[in-house]
């Protein structure tokens, strides 16, 4: 939501100051324009991209406008107890831990993998494989939306262009109105730059941004599972996993207790 408030910002800000450096409003509603900037944008990232990818679109706009939660600290935790839990009673002791349908996917495929006993290595290739998955998977939306961001201000030019040949046209016409005909002709490129920079290419970034910290979370997940398979003491395995927190989630982590509540 937060994402959806901010766009309006930047677009209201864009606005107000036209309208305050003697724009009319009404100016920037021009219909030729919008045809031109969103329906070739439209064209040419659906030409550049496979329809199964774009048929996605609607599910990447979800995840790019909700709020990504992550309990980094309450992951690390986690993965202390069953540190602790496996050194006391043995590995097959999780397995009763793992059946329920509540855990993440990836810590339970995972962990069902160690209780099955294969080889460490095989383990770790395995969750690196599906966490490269899961990443290509991502840039497939940062993609659609990065081509956006390329293709709109260029686009906005060819309307421009579009847009001055007909007022060159017309020159041996009524000249009275020439002024606003030129700048009218501008706003394609006003469309174009505006919708690359304040819609299409911050939602990329916002994309790209929720791709890394979940890579950041899948690779705390692999390597805690790999140190609990080894056997690592659970405070070596905690110092380890706490390198993946910042500063913040240190001290929220450092303020709970070994049950995960605040001390």
């Amino acid at each position: 939501m937060e994402g959806i408030i901010f766009i309006v910002i930047s677009i209201g800000a864009v606005i107000l100051g036209y309208s305050v450096d003697g724009g009319g409003i009404a100016g920037l509603g021009k219909l030729a324009p919008a045809i031109i900037i969103f329906g070739g944008t439209i064209g040419a990232v659906g030409a550049s991209f496979p329809i199964s990818d774009l048929k996605k679109l609607g599910a990447i706009l979800k995840v790019a406008f909700s709020k990504r939660k992550v309990d980094t600290p309450n992951l690390v935790k986690y993965f202390k107890q069953i540190a602790f839990k496996t050194r006391k009673e043995g590995l097959l002791s999780i397995e009763e831990m793992i059946s329920g349908d509540d855990i993440d996917p990836f810590i339970k495929k995972g962990l069902q993998m160690v209780v099955d006993g294969i080889e460490p290595q095989t383990v770790r290739e395995t969750l690196e494989l599906n966490a490269d998955l899961i990443d290509e998977r991502h840039k497939i939306g940062i993609g659609i939306f990065d081509a956006a961001g390329g293709f709109a201000p260029t686009i906005g030019v060819v309307g421009t262009v579009a847009s001055l040949i007909v007022v060159l046209g017309n020159l041996s016409g009524d000249t009275s109105s020439l002024g606003e005909a030129i700048s009218s002709a501008f706003i394609a490129t006003l469309y174009g730059i505006s919708s690359a920079n304040l819609l299409y290419l911050p939602i990329a970034n916002k994309l790209k941004r929720y791709n890394q910290i979940e890579m950041d979370e899948k690779n705390l997940i692999t390597q805690a599972i790999i140190c609990i398979q080894e056997g690592v003491n659970p405070n070596t395995l905690e110092e380890k996993l706490k390198g993946f927190l910042d500063k913040k989630q240190l001290e929220t982590y450092e303020k709970k207790d070994d049950t995960g509540e605040e001390s």
